[in-house]
């Protein structure tokens, strides 16, 4: 694929996958939670141009960053999502203010990352960034369905991360 498709590609995903976090969804343990993040590493790594020729090891440490940045991301996010456990059973996420300061981190040290490159004369392809979405997708939702296990498991009576947070008389279906 050309930069400018995976490009694309990058941005739609992270608007989609943004817009669908904040808004209270139905956490579903059966569904394939880590599809999307291995289609989007299959793609990234197909690349050729994933490293730079001229500057392999350089390269290679600043795609290390970015892998490692995307790992981080996405555990922040997971951990600052609201989970909880309806009458029902059923088990909600929304993502909070604190998941929109986790991304704005985010975004702020992949663009260092990217000046920094740069600044080494490092030929950078869109491929690390889709790359290091993939380990933040895959982190954040392998992260969610083990805490919706363990709320599965727990007692009625335990309470759950942010029962006491406020909430409103009515939710959003996806």
């Amino acid at each position: 694929m050309s930069g400018l498709v995976n490009a694309l590609v990058i941005v739609v995903v992270a608007a989609v996958v943004i817009v669908r976090q904040f808004r209270a969804s139905r956490i579903d343990t059966d569904r394939r939670w880590w599809l999307l993040p291995g289609i989007l590493a299959v793609i990234a790594l197909r690349e050729p141009d994933l490293l730079d020729a001229r500057h392999h090891t350089a390269s290679a440490l600043v795609l290390a960053a970015e892998v490692i940045v995307g790992l981080a991301m996405g555990a922040a996010w997971a951990w600052t999502t609201r989970v909880w456990v309806e009458p029902d059973g059923a088990v909600w996420s929304k993502s909070t203010k604190a998941s929109a300061a986790v991304w704005a981190v985010g975004i702020g040290l992949r663009m260092g990352l990217f000046a920094v490159g740069a600044l080494m004369g490092i030929h950078q392809h869109s491929s690390a960034l889709m790359l290091g979405l993939a380990a933040t997708l895959l982190v954040r939702s392998g992260i969610l369905i083990r805490r919706t296990q363990s709320l599965n498991q727990a007692p009625a009576h335990a309470t759950a991360y942010g029962d006491h947070v406020p909430r409103s008389a009515w939710k959003e279906r996806v």
